[in-house]
Order: structure tokens, then C-alpha cells, then sequence
């Protein structure tokens, strides 16, 4: 893989890079893709203390997400083609760097109108501009045999990195007790400070890498239309797209403790940051076992029933603050499932024996559909909420019964869908293998 000289003046390869140097940039990255994503998927761990201090309606808090979300959408396709043009020192750097930025203005808690601003920019620095670095950083620092282990390693670092900033989070709002202005902008402007050194550590470190920028090739639409044909693309798709929808629906259990369950906000911010930090450094190796062994699908049926109970248990405790504890280890629960599942229904596209000369067009396609809920089920849920607020500013525990049965449904489509995907492989084995020789040939 390493060449024993660089390229070109400046530039380095995989040997020419220290051992400590490379652990670094390995860290760097994971800890980034944990802490560049944070502030504007803040309402998942703030969610009452943000609504009330930026002073917006449940929709309008939805909307705003809405809007990164969309960006984010139409950024996901050009990420890619742009993380092979540009320097990862570049990309990296001017990507943490312009997310702190923005991160300093939402921190001052602006109006509605520079808040959609603020969202639509980070959907620029963060997907258009950081996306593709994780993965080809982490890369880049590994030699072939290595990378799948070092991924893992990274995903890892994520969830313990998420943990440790959510475990702040949680001493912040302690802290400042019922000043929730206080507490949030205190948070946004730590999250500005982590980002902005994230960016000038890349500036710093980050070498020029030999062979990182890609001269020849780009967007090939015939290898998206190949992937568009393909029957297991669009199954996948539809069973992430569903997958995602009750991954990220579970968030509203955050408002549920506390509105409903008279939680206090300490213990759901905890509650939170374990769902959604804490057990990735459990989830995804054990269900990227569970699906190694029995097929990504099949555990995505089997994980997608066993949310649907566990979520329909939660809904069927009595609201009353004493169940608390109950609760708090249901939605733990369901954040364990719902981020394993997640974590392992793209692998339906090998499952499928997807052909590795259109794999990335696929993978592109699975993105931009499966992460689809994004851009509506935010404003969707907070519309019911606030359709079922009173005066006082209560959501009454109706709201919740109905997002949650709402994702029960999605639930039940998803495993709907995965169910279909391995029926199909089962029965077009054969000929899925050959496709996948032929392509292997022409590679």
C-alpha cells in the first residue's frame, strides 16, 4: 500500500507517518464525528431546556432541524466526490472551524430567522465539507487489513467521546439549575470551543497524504442507474429509511421522561446521552456479530420486533413520576436496538451481493433515501405536540401515544421490508453471485 517515497514536495505516505502520529489522526477524526454533529443535533439531549430558551414552538424546533436536514440531503452525493478532490487537512480544518463559528452565533440564541440560517450552514460545513473525512482520514491512517478493525476502533472513540461531552452537558445543567437560557448557551459556547480546537489540530497535524487527491473519475451516472435497477438497493433503502425513522424517533423519550414522567432534567439528560452515546460502544459490535452470523437482515427483523415490544411496555406504564426508573431503562434499551439496527442495515447491500463496481452509487442512493426522515419527522412530531399543549405549556401524554405508535408502524414496515430483501437473495442467490463475479472481474 505505501510507497517509499512521497509523490510529490510536501506530500507523505502510510510508512512515512509516525505510529503516534497516526493514533492521533485516528482519534482526531473519531472524536469529531462525534463533536461536529452535536450542536445541531442538540434538541435529541436538550430537548426542553433548547425549546425554552431559544423561545420556538415544538414545530417551529422541528422546522429549524428540518432545514439542516434538507441541506444535509442535497449535500450527501457531492460530499463524496468532494473528500477525493480536496486535502483532508483542508477539508477537515475548514470544516471544524466554520461549524465553531456557528456554533458561537446559535449559542447566542438568535432569532427564528438566523437560527434557519445557522442550521442551513451547517449542513454545509458539516456534510457538504466534513462528511467524507472520518471515513477517508481513518483510511488513510491504516493499511488495508487493518481498516475494518480500525473503524470499529473508531466507532468506539465516537460513542466514548459523545458520552464524556454529554456527561458535561449534564454537570452544566446542574449547575445553573433552572436557568435553562444560562445552561444551553453555556453548552453551545463549550461545544464552539472543543470545534474550534478540533479544526486548528487539523491544521497542525494533518500531513499532506501521497495519493489522497483523486485526478481522474467523479460522478458516473451509469453506475447510478445500475444501482437504481438493482431490486436490493431499493429494498435496503426503504428498510433503512424505516430503521432511521424509529432510530431517530426515540429522541422524543427524552421530552416523555420529563413532561409526562416528571423526570428532572438531570436524569434525562443522562438518560439521553447514554441512548445515544453510551451504548454504541455496545450496540454496534454486538449486533455487527448477530449479523455477521445470521444475516443483517434477519437481525434487523428480529431487533425491529423486539423494539416494538419494548416500546409498546414503555407506553403502557402508568404516567406517574415513581415509574421513572422503569422507564429510564426502557428507553436505554430501545436506544440499544434501535442504534444496532441502524448500525447494520446498510450491510444489506453485501448481503445482496450488491456488485462492487457500482457498491459507492448504491451506498449514495441508500443515504440520500434512508436518511429522508430527517427533513419532515421533526416538524411532523412537534406540530402534534404543540396541537396537544395547553396554556401552561404541558404536552399532554396523548402526543407522545401517538409518535410512539407512529413508530411502532415504522417499525413494523422496516422489518416488512428487511423480511422481503432476505427472501429475495434467498431465492435469486445464484444468479446475485454471478453478478457479483462478473463485477469482480471487470474491477
Amino acid at each position: 500500500m505505501a510507497a517509499s517515497k512521497p509523490s510529490s514536495a510536501g506530500e507523505k505516505t502510510y510508512d512515512q507517518i509516525g505510529r503516534g502520529q497516526r493514533w492521533f489522526l485516528l482519534i482526531l477524526a473519531s472524536i469529531g464525528s462525534s463533536i461536529i454533529y452535536a450542536p445541531a443535533y442538540l434538541k435529541a439531549v436538550f430537548y426542553d431546556p433548547l425549546q425554552k430558551a431559544l423561545g420556538v414552538s415544538n414545530e417551529q424546533l422541528g422546522a429549524v432541524f428540518g432545514a439542516y436536514a434538507i441541506t444535509a440531503l442535497i449535500c450527501y452525493l457531492p460530499s463524496g466526490i468532494i473528500a477525493d478532490k480536496v486535502r483532508m487537512r483542508t477539508l477537515s480544518s475548514v470544516g471544524f472551524i466554520s461549524t465553531a463559528v456557528l456554533t458561537a452565533v446559535y449559542a447566542m440564541l438568535p432569532s427564528l430567522v438566523v437560527l434557519y440560517i445557522v442550521f442551513i450552514l451547517m449542513g454545509i460545513t458539516t456534510i457538504f465539507i466534513w462528511w467524507g473525512v472520518r471515513y477517508k482520514l481513518v483510511r488513510l491512517v491504516s493499511l488495508e487489513d487493518e481498516y475494518p478493525r480500525r473503524i470499529g476502533l473508531s466507532y468506539g472513540i465516537y460513542g466514548l467521546a459523545g458520552l464524556v461531552i454529554g456527561l458535561v452537558s449534564t454537570w452544566i445543567v446542574a449547575a445553573v439549575g433552572s436557568n435553562l437560557h444560562l445552561g444551553v448557551s453555556i453548552y453551545l459556547w463549550f461545544l464552539a470551543a472543543v470545534i474550534l480546537i478540533l479544526g486548528i489540530l487539523s491544521l497542525l497535524f494533518i500531513p499532506k497524504f501521497a495519493g489522497e487527491i483523486k485526478t481522474d473519475g467523479g460522478f458516473n451516472l451509469s453506475e447510478f442507474v445500475a444501482a437504481l435497477r438493482n431490486p436490493v438497493v431499493w429494498l435496503a433503502a426503504v428498510s433503512l429509511f424505516f430503521v432511521y425513522f424509529y432510530y431517530t424517533g426515540i429522541t422524543y423519550t427524552t421530552p416523555y421522561l420529563t413532561g409526562v414522567l416528571g423526570a428532572s432534567i438531570v436524569v434525562t439528560t443522562v438518560v439521553a446521552n447514554i441512548r445515544n452515546y453510551g451504548i454504541t460502544l455496545l450496540s454496534g459490535p454486538v449486533f455487527g456479530v448477530i449479523a455477521n452470523k445470521f444475516k443483517p437482515s434477519v437481525t434487523i427483523v428480529v431487533g425491529t420486533a423486539a423494539f416494538i415490544v419494548a416500546l409498546l411496555a414503555m407506553m403502557a406504564l402508568p404516567a406517574k413520576a415513581g415509574i421513572v426508573v422503569v422507564a429510564s431503562i426502557l428507553v436505554i434499551v430501545l436506544g440499544f436496538i434501535a442504534n444496532g439496527a441502524f448500525g447494520v442495515v446498510s450491510a444489506q447491500l453485501t448481503e445482496g451481493k450488491v456488485p462492487l463496481h457500482y457498491f459507492g452509487a448504491a451506498t449514495g442512493l441508500l443515504s440520500i433515501i434512508g436518511f429522508l426522515p430527517d427533513t419532515f419527522s421533526s416538524t411532523w412530531f412537534g406540530s402534534i405536540m404543540d396541537a396537544r399543549t395547553d396554556a401552561a405549556g404541558n404536552v399532554a401524554s396523548s402526543a407522545y401515544e401517538i409518535i410512539f405508535m407512529i413508530l411502532v408502524g415504522a417499525a413494523v414496515i422496516a422489518a416488512i421490508f428487511s423480511l422481503i430483501l432476505f427472501l429475495y437473495v434467498r431465492k435469486n442467490g445464484a444468479k446475485l453471485e454471478q453478478q457479483a463475479a462478473a463485477s469482480a472481474a471487470i474491477a
